[in-house]
This record gives structure tokens, C-alpha cells and sequence, in this order.
């Protein structure tokens, strides 16, 4: 590159940086910040000993200090006065505690390959993109931008698991294995519910014009939604106490108590032995 293709480039550069609405943290600090939260409310794994009460009032002001610096760049965007936000997150911290709480002994008690609740928050990718997920959810409540999704993100980079900030989900939510879940921004689920692996949660239409509809579906309580299974629409509305069975295609709603299945042909042919 000559001398003047650089300053172009570099012109061109600094032109595009003045144009941008928003600037972020970085998303290492975004990732490792929800780590610490977590480890600081479940402090299970070796590297996270269960400290004294002095310590956890040490941890509790760094984790405060953690993401005031991360709302730092998004000043701007924020309705709020950086404290006010800090207060309220930290006020509302206890009642997620014990959302995850709930969360976590709902997988303990119907996972029969769970060994402990420790194991579960230590171990299972379903708690932690839940976890994840139920911090993204109060701080987009909070009126923190754009910081949510890079949590959520972070947790689907670590989980295979995509579950929008914005969605609504009620508590002793169950994600099992989990592997490509896909939870849509206005999906609503609700109490006592189980995902499986491959489930998608999501929209019939993608277009821009219809970012401000329920686009989504709502999962009433006590629903069982195995492997692969697709429920799409803001309309579709899955009965409280139903069976969605693995690879069922739904794009509308069904009745409490439903089981719905997905029927498939196999054919086991024996071949005839060649003399």
C-alpha cells in the first residue's frame, strides 16, 4: 500500500468511526464479567472458594466496579445516571439469585443424569445460558443497551445456546443438553418448562418492518418440548401442559394438554442372501 492509499484508507477510517451511534465494551470484559457474577452467587468450582463474609462484601463492590466501567462507553444511550442503574441491579441481584435457584433444582430433580445441584451449576451449559440470560434480561429491563445481547452472545458462544435478552421466561426453566436452542426476542415461556437439544422458538416472517410485533411464540406452563421440535409465530400459543414431540413443524396454536408428534416412515427391508 503507497503512502497515499494509507492516509485514504486511514481517512476513510476515521470517517466511518465518526458515524457510529454507539461504542461498547470490550467483549472479553463482557464475558468475564458474567463469569464473575456467576461465580460470585454459586462459588462451587476449585478456583471460587466459598469465601467469608468480609470477602463476599470485597467481591460484591468489584463486581460493582466491574460493570460501572462497562457502562462507561454507553453513557450517551443511557436514560439514567450510571448510579441510579448500579443501584437498581444490584438492588434486583438477590431476587435473581433465587430465580436461579429455582432454575437450578428444577434440573436437578428432572434430570435423572444429574448427580447433585452443584453438578448442574457447575457443569450443564443449560444453567449457564440461563443464568446468563437472567441478568442480560433485568439489564435490558434496567434500560442498559446493547450490553445485554453481548452477554447473551457470550453465553451462546460458550453453550450453543441462543436465547435473546428480551424474551420473557418464567421461573424453573429447564434446558436439557441444549445444543442449538434458539429462544426468539419476543418469545414468552412460561413456569416449569423443558427444552431440549435442536428446539427452535421463532419467527414465520424475517423482515425489519416487524421489529416492534410479537413475532415469537408463547409457551404456556408445564410444556415438554423435545429434540428439533420448530414452533414459529407471534400468534402461536402452546397450551399449558403439553407435549411437543421431536421434529414437529408448529405454526399455530394448540389446546392445554395436547401431544403433538411428528410421524415419520421407516422401512426395514431384509435383504435377500445372494447364493
Amino acid at each position: 500500500m503507497t503512502a497515499n492509499h494509507q492516509e485514504l484508507f486511514f481517512n476513510r477510517l476515521s470517517m466511518q468511526n465518526e458515524k457510529y451511534r454507539y461504542r461498547l465494551p470490550a467483549r472479553d470484559k463482557a464475558g468475564k464479567f458474567i463469569q464473575n457474577l456467576i461465580n460470585f452467587l454459586f462459588p462451587i468450582s476449585h478456583d471460587c472458594p466459598v469465601s467469608l463474609k468480609n470477602d463476599i462484601s470485597i467481591r460484591y463492590n468489584d463486581l460493582r466496579s466491574e460493570l460501572q466501567c462497562m457502562l462507561e462507553p454507553l453513557t450517551p444511550q443511557l436514560g439514567k445516571s450510571k448510579e441510579e442503574i448500579l443501584d437498581e441491579i444490584f438492588s434486583g441481584i438477590p431476587g435473581i439469585y433465587e430465580m436461579l435457584l429455582m432454575d437450578a433444582r428444577s434440573i436437578t430433580d428432572n434430570d435423572p443424569a444429574s448427580v447433585s445441584i452443584e453438578e448442574v451449576i457447575a457443569v450443564y451449559p443449560g444453567f449457564m445460558a440461563i443464568a446468563t440470560y437472567r441478568f442480560a434480561h433485568f439489564f435490558a429491563v434496567c434500560g442498559i443497551p446493547l450490553l445485554p445481547r453481548m452477554l447473551t452472545e457470550f453465553a451462546h458462544s460458550q453453550t450453543g445456546i441462543d436465547i435473546h435478552p428480551n424474551a420473557v421466561i418464567g421461573h424453573s426453566f429447564f434446558i436439557d443438553h441444549g445444543t442449538g436452542v434458539v429462544i426468539g426476542e419476543t418469545t414468552h415461556i412460561g413456569n416449569n418448562v423443558k427444552l431440549y437439544q435442536g428446539v427452535t422458538l421463532g419467527a414465520t416472517h424475517v423482515s425489519k418492518s416487524l421489529a416492534s410485533r410479537k413475532r415469537h411464540p408463547t409457551i404456556e406452563d408445564n410444556v415438554v418440548v423435545y429434540a428439533n421440535a420448530t414452533i414459529l409465530g407471534g400468534e402461536t400459543v402452546i397450551g399449558h401442559d403439553s407435549i411437543i414431540g421431536g421434529n414437529a413443524w408448529l405454526v399455530r396454536s394448540v389446546p392445554p394438554y395436547s401431544q403433538v408428534y411428528h410421524q415419520s416412515k421407516i422401512e426395514i427391508r431384509q435383504q435377500t442372501s445372494i447364493t
